[in-house]
């Protein structure tokens, strides 16, 4: 089935990903690509967005994308600095703003009878983020809406289904942001809402039957969302000819392996569990450097996996639970290098020797939609609203360097915190949960003897995608009873404390 889809150029904006969570909100497919790699099958799109961006149309850095066959024959969207870009360009003009224009503002005008601003009245709040403001509307520009500071926040241009709004619609803060795309693309554009989980399911287990065929398919499982519910869609299609395999890093979570084995079991997947602990915290001995113990842990997994998959005979392909947001991240929207803060939580890509094609089911997809097509394949919801982990798992929650005792201390820790988290039903408000074991001691008392060990952190997150995150204020009873249970019942710890960081400017993750 073709499906109508938007167009949404990226000039780099930290928002781009947020404008195509929102029209998949409205059941309507959408992709992102940079605003100077322009697909060029751009008929197949039926209107197209362009992102804001942190340049300037008024600096020597601007960022010119080739509209000719886009405006004035599609239904245009530009958002922030595409509506500066389209005024400046345009016969309008853009000047600094006075006064940096970011945050909370309302709409004090909104001209009446225009389908673009159906069921959006004055007072209705907007999201600002911008230092430049455009002071003339573009040739044939019409006022739409202002705030009290902007006057020219929303405008069209006239005989063109072209609108420019100097706000974020995609940002929770713009209460109307949602009617605003629908407006714009059901409304205007015509665009229809045909993208949905089942549909989803549907094209995805049909086009993975005509391209596998009888081919076999290995696929390494992590317990999470992503490669669990990538396994689904290839078992669909294929049953029998997936072969998955779990591998034990000797980092997972307590009992962990035992159990999502079974879980998987219990799914009908062809799964083998591959108990390589010792395999894991031999190599890792000694190594205290968080990036050294990634790359042991990306090494020797590839190791172990690829000495299981070589026990499969006439295997073809490799199946991996790559999502829309790492396809993204992988092209930078201005061509330049995006700064590396530390290397991916998962494993990377497997060796070249092994000569297997890739099958990647859910690479259309962000984190929320895998959850739901995961859903409408009726799956365990305990295991879709697992919270994320990892791949280096524990590893890089015990600060410095790794012992089998380490390990083992961590995983108590964390399997009280994350029980309690259940029991008090705070885990499904958090968007991601663990401690980390420091690398420090410290004095305590317990009974009448002084004692000097571990300390530990929790650490709880809410998030929407982990790009951004703020702490969770958790009860303080909670933390009570949590902190008691934990010094009480894991021997060699005597301290534990509570992250209130938000990232920025701290990771999630501590290493």
């Amino acid at each position: 089935m073709q499906h109508n889809k938007v167009l949404i150029l990226d000039f780099g904006s930290q928002y781009t990903q947020l404008i195509a969570r929102r029209v998949r909100e409205l059941n309507i497919y959408c992709e992102i690509h940079p605003f100077n790699k322009i697909p060029a099958d751009s008929d197949s799109f039926k209107a197209v967005i362009l992102s804001g961006s942190p340049n300037s149309v008024r600096g020597e850095d601007v960022l010119h994308p080739d509209l000719s066959e886009i405006r004035g024959k599609k239904p245009l969207l530009a958002v922030c600095y595409g509506a500066q870009y389209l005024a400046h360009f345009s016969g309008g003009e853009v000047a600094e703003s006075n006064t940096r224009e970011y945050g909370r503002a309302n709409l004090g005008f909104v001209k009446p009878d225009e389908d673009f601003l159906e069921n959006i009245h004055e007072g209705s709040q907007v999201w600002m983020s911008h230092s430049d403001t455009i002071k003339k509307l573009p040739t044939g520009g019409v006022l739409l809406a202002s705030t009290n500071d902007v006057e020219n926040a929303a405008y069209k241009i006239e005989g063109e289904a072209t609108y420019g709004i100097q706000f974020h619609p995609e940002v929770y803060h713009t209460t109307d942001g949602h009617q605003l795309l629908q407006n714009f693309l059901v409304k205007i554009a015509k665009v229809e809402q045909d993208w949905t989980p089942n549909a989803f399911v549907e094209e995805t287990v049909e086009e993975l039957k005509n391209k596998l065929g009888n081919d076999k398919v290995v696929l390494g499982l992590s317990g999470g969302v992503d490669s669990s519910v990538a396994a689904m869609l290839l078992h669909k299609a294929i049953g029998k000819n997936l072969y998955c395999i779990f591998v034990n890093n000797g980092l997972l979570r307590k009992n962990e392996f035992e159990d999502v084995l079974h879980q998987y079991e219990g799914m009908g997947l062809n799964v083998k569990g591959v108990d390589a602990s010792a395999r894991f915290l031999d190599a890792l001995a000694g190594k205290s450097d968080p990036e050294e113990k990634r790359k042991t842990i990306g090494r020797v997994f590839i190791e172990v996996f690829d000495d299981e998959a070589h026990e499969i005979k006439d295997v073809k392909w490799l199946a991996q639970g790559t999502i829309y947001p790492d396809v993204i991240e992988s092209v930078s929207a201005t061509g330049g290098p995006s700064a590396t803060i530390k290397s991916h939580h998962n494993v990377g890509g497997l060796p070249d020797f092994m000569k297997l094609k890739v099958v990647e089911p859910l690479k259309a997809l962000f984190k929320d939609e895998v959850r739901r097509v995961g859903r409408s394949m009726n799956m365990d919801k305990q295991l879709l609203g697992r919270h994320p982990f990892p791949g280096p798992g524990l590893a890089i929650r015990i600060l410095g360097d790794l012992t089998p005792e380490k390990v083992r201390i961590l995983q108590e820790v964390d399997f009280i915190f994350i029980n309690n988290l259940r029991s008090w039903n705070l885990y499904d408000k958090v968007w991601q949960a663990g401690a980390m074991l420091l690398p420090v001691n410290s004095v305590g008392v317990m009974g009448d003897e002084r004692t000097y060990e571990k300390c530990v952190a929790l650490r709880a997150v809410e998030s929407t995608d982990g790009m951004t995150a703020d702490w969770v204020n958790l009860p303080y009873e909670f933390l009570q009873k949590t902190s008691n249970e934990i010094i009480n019942k894991v021997k060699g710890v005597n301290r534990v404390v509570y992250d209130i960081s938000s990232k920025p400017p701290a990771t999630i993750e501590w290493e």
